[in-house]
């Protein structure tokens, strides 16, 4: 998303909407899964680490504005050959993007009251239970780097492995064993589409993971037993 410094501004004539900018970077999906940071809780690894990129000039005195300015200019001018797709946010939403990003990159401690928790996805800690050798994980539909729970069992065997994914951001199911080794993994979709394979696993502990660059790292993620 970032790396040239410019002086443009946001050129906003109403405060923005941190919220939104939040939940955007977070919940699209593609913010959160290609950079770092950290107030946001995103660990991407395919884009520039933000806390990085601006912390060093922030506390040289790069004004708040200007940082504004130079993530929306990245935002709507998308450099060939990147692999930040274009009108990724648009808008009075990418203003707010850029505007989250340049109150936050950089800076120590956590967000706080309403803003702690925007765009945090609806996850839950129940484990999903696989019914006749089906395990069907969907993934949350906003589009965020999460699953519908953190948690899943099934009985050993042979397991079909489901992901459906209502969002326009591409994911995958896959499941690795407790060492990180690659078992088995559906393919990349979208749009209502589901990922789907099967694999053998024996009793044990393994991940379920999807498999998109940045996803996993970004807590798209959970844990499987099989008993």
């Amino acid at each position: 998303m970032i790396l040239a410094l410019s002086a443009s501004g946001c050129g906003r004539g109403e405060e923005p909407d941190l919220i939104n900018g939040k939940a955007l970077f977070i919940g699209k999906g593609t913010c959160g899964a290609c950079h770092v940071l950290s107030r946001a809780g995103t660990k991407g690894n395919r884009g520039p680490d933000l806390d990085q990129a601006f912390g060093p000039a922030r506390n040289v005195g790069l004004g708040e504005k200007t940082v504004a300015g130079v993530v929306q200019e990245q935002i709507a001018l998308v450099r060939r050959n990147s692999t930040m797709p274009k009108d990724l946010v648009t808008g009075e939403d990418a203003r707010d993007v850029a505007a989250y990003v340049a109150q936050v990159a950089g800076q120590p401690g956590k967000d706080q009251g309403a803003l702690a928790n925007a765009g945090a996805p609806k996850v839950s800690n129940k484990p999903i239970v696989a019914k006749a050798g089906s395990l069907k994980i969907d993934a949350d539909p906003t589009g965020a780097l999460a699953f519908a729970s953190r948690k899943a069992s099934a009985g050993a065997g042979a397991v079909v492995f489901e992901s459906a994914n209502k969002s326009a951001v591409p994911h995958n199911i896959a499941v690795k064993d407790s060492g990180g080794k690659l078992l088995g993994e559906g393919p990349d979709v979208k749009g209502g589409a589901s990922s789907k394979f099967s694999a053998t696993l024996a009793a044990g502990k393994y991940t379920f993971v999807c498999t998109v660059p940045g996803h996993e790292e970004g807590g798209m993620k959970g844990e499987l037993t099989v008993k």
